[in-house]
């Protein structure tokens, strides 16, 4: 990951800054409160609206005023967004699952991780198509598609990457949530194996809870209880990333140009989980920052979005999708069996 820009740490003084980047910054902001204005109104995903709407605007990001405070939006605004995730997490939601259920869904992870790597290697595709793709599956969809991507060594293809990973991810999500209360039912799954299964498949948040309280309140309780175990996993996974790749160099670059050792967001995500393990976060506090959370990631990935021609997106290939599509399966078919084995009818 490259040290941070310029765009990100503004030296200027307050009226040239906001001269800047204000215009970015505030249509990042218009078009991501029309892309929530569409998800409230017809029950679209607001992620989904942020991102089409996002490549909608792409001339703006070629050039003009806005530029310069897109590029903002879509790394530290981004970032932003990624770390109050962390407001989320306590330890209590791990003691309350059990250590069975944890085990299963933190093998889950590294399993289809691992699978992403393999398939995509079978398929001709490259190492970072794998770990974003796996990664987004694996944890919380279109959020940890964009903390990944953040770490990842950069090359030509890295923002087509990301777009097609958030797009691809937030679709199969969406169709998950349609189709797996159904599987759920022909397997006669109880309420809270339901839960688990939902929770520990459906890669966004907002689905999961869509799919579980369509069935039952319990099995929606439990299905956002084991989808922000799932979420806990996200600054754990990107630290071994960003570790593990810190010498691979990335386009352009030199090798001996490494990123931090923690990146800042993970740490901020880390910190703010501890206080809100320790209750040191107020519920009001919390609310807040949540909802910060979700409309800096919105106003992220509509910068994301607006930084991506759709022609770049549509060149991905079709073995791509094969590779985010098999890992889909893969995870539901791990859960599934897993959740045999501990016994979860």
């Amino acid at each position: 990951m490259d040290a941070i820009s310029r765009t990100e740490r503004p030296k200027q003084s307050p009226k040239a800054v906001l001269s800047t980047y204000g215009p970015g910054l505030l249509v990042t902001a218009a078009v991501a409160m029309a892309a929530q204005f569409l998800s409230e109104h017809y029950g679209a995903p607001a992620m989904l609206m942020a991102l089409l709407l996002g490549i909608a605007f792409h001339f703006l990001a070629e050039e003009g005023r806005c530029v310069a405070g897109i590029e903002l939006s879509a790394k530290l605004v981004l970032r932003i967004g990624v770390a109050l995730l962390g407001m989320r997490i306590s330890v209590d939601l791990l003691i309350g699952l059990g250590a069975g259920t944890i085990l299963l869904l933190v093998s889950a992870i590294a399993a289809t991780i691992l699978f992403g790597l393999v398939a995509a290697r079978l398929l001709g595709r490259g190492w970072r198509l794998a770990l974003l793709t796996s990664g987004a599956v694996a944890i919380c969809g279109a959020s940890a598609a964009m903390a990944i991507a953040s770490v990842l060594p950069r090359n030509e293809f890295s923002e087509r990457n990301l777009i097609f990973t958030v797009l691809s991810v937030t679709v199969l999500s969406t169709l998950a949530m349609i189709g797996y209360p159904i599987v759920a039912e022909y397997l006669g799954l109880d309420g809270q194996a339901t839960g688990i299964f939902l929770g520990g498949t459906i890669h966004d948040v907002a689905q999961v809870v869509g799919a579980g309280f369509s069935v039952s309140p319990e099995a929606g309780e439990t299905a956002t209880l084991v989808k922000l175990i799932r979420v806990t996993m996200l600054a754990p996974v990107v630290l071994i990333f960003s570790v593990a790749l810190r010498g691979v160099p990335q386009e352009g670059t030199s090798i001996g140009r490494r990123a931090p050792l923690v990146p800042g967001f993970v740490l901020a995500f880390l910190i703010l989980a501890g206080f809100n393990s320790a209750g040191l976060v107020p519920v009001l506090v919390s609310e807040i920052g949540m909802e910060i959370s979700r409309w800096a990631l919105l106003a992220g990935i509509v910068a994301v979005g607006m930084k991506t021609s759709l022609r770049r997106v549509l060149e991905v290939g079709g073995d791509a999708v094969a590779l985010v599509v098999a890992e889909t399966l893969f995870i539901a078919v791990f859960i599934l069996v897993g959740m045999n084995y501990l016994g979860h009818s």
